[in-house]
């Protein structure tokens, strides 16, 4: 039985309404062109700030997709 290989690749989402949306919006937007996304790892969350409120919310995520080595 052979183990499987999956690569890790690094998206930054934004949002207007919640790092959630923020995530969200990443992990579909990535998951329209790579096949297989498997997992989303939020790494660092930070927020835009004009006039002293947050207007926008950011997160760096890592997610991962199974290897497919070329046939």
């Amino acid at each position: 039985m052979a183990g499987s290989v999956y690569v890790i690749n690094e998206i930054v989402g934004t949002s207007e309404k919640s790092w959630e949306d923020a995530a969200r919006q990443a992990i579909e937007t990535a998951a329209k062109s790579v096949k297989d996304v498997r997992i989303g790892e939020v790494v660092k969350q930070d927020v835009t700030v004009e006039d002293g409120k947050v207007v926008a919310y950011r997160v760096r995520l890592n997610y991962s997709f199974k290897y497919m080595p070329p046939k």
